[in-house]
């Protein structure tokens, strides 16, 4: 049995490389018409302005595959994403293999994303992927995963290259546990939050701290570590 579900992941796997091709070839269909169109306007038979003209429609045809590659995935990545409750998942079933392929979408995105956050672009990534996320929030990091397992209350910061996690595996199983972040939280630069922790609202979690599992942070609260414990109260004082 294992060795059968072995051979089947690796099939999949080989069947991912021409679906990623497929998905990075359909978004820049659009790319290449305003490249046509472009350079076709911009260039007057002069040998540096048609060079002048080539660049220039390279460079915002480049920015528009990547724009629509970016908004692709996440529309897709929302559509097949598994519904999964939060969990424990035998790692060899078909269920962790639809969660697969699901993050599949995500790290196809991951080609342009970092250069869309933060930007409204990017919220409306993780907002098709599933993620909940409320007004004002600035996401400064394309390392939300799982985007249908966290929720980012308004007014939120999440630092640049912070980490939000929704699954882990352990002991043979895919754990499955959401991510909720409350109003006015702040996640600091590099920092990372593992699955099952809750935010309180106005806390903060220091750059590079580390978020154990299933850890919940009360309102005010600041946390720095690894792993992060309380540094500050939210009346201000420091924790005995």
């Amino acid at each position: 049995m294992k060795g059968s579900f072995t051979l089947i992941q690796n099939l999949l796997t080989l069947l991912i490389i021409p679906f990623l091709a497929c998905i990075v070839g359909i978004a820049a269909v659009p790319a290449i018409a305003l490249f046509t169109e472009l350079r076709e306007a911009l260039s007057n038979g002069e040998y540096w302005i048609d060079h002048l003209a080539t660049g220039i429609s390279l460079g915002m045809s480049i920015v528009a595959w990547g724009v629509t590659l970016v908004i692709l995935c996440g529309a897709l990545g929302g559509l097949l994403r598994p519904r999964l409750d939060p969990g424990r998942y035998p790692l060899e079933s078909f269920l962790t293999i639809q969660w697969a392929w699901s993050m599949v979408f995500h790290k196809i995105a991951l080609f342009f994303l970092p250069h869309l956050v933060p930007s409204f672009i990017g919220n409306l990534y993780y907002r098709l992927s599933g993620a909940r996320i409320g007004r004002g929030a600035q996401i400064n990091t394309p390392n939300v995963n799982d985007a249908g397992s966290v929720t980012i209350g308004e007014r939120v910061v999440i630092g640049g290259y912070a980490t939000i996690n929704a699954h882990l595996t352990e002991k043979g199983e895919l754990v499955m546990a959401p991510v909720v972040i409350g109003d006015g939280a702040l996640i600091g630069t590099g920092s990372i939050v593992q699955p099952g922790c809750t935010i309180g609202e106005g806390a903060v979690v220091a750059s590079r701290a580390v978020v154990p599992k299933w850890t919940e942070i009360p309102p005010g609260e600041t946390w720095g570590g690894i792993p992060a414990k309380c540094i500050r109260l939210a009346d201000g004082s420091k924790p005995e």
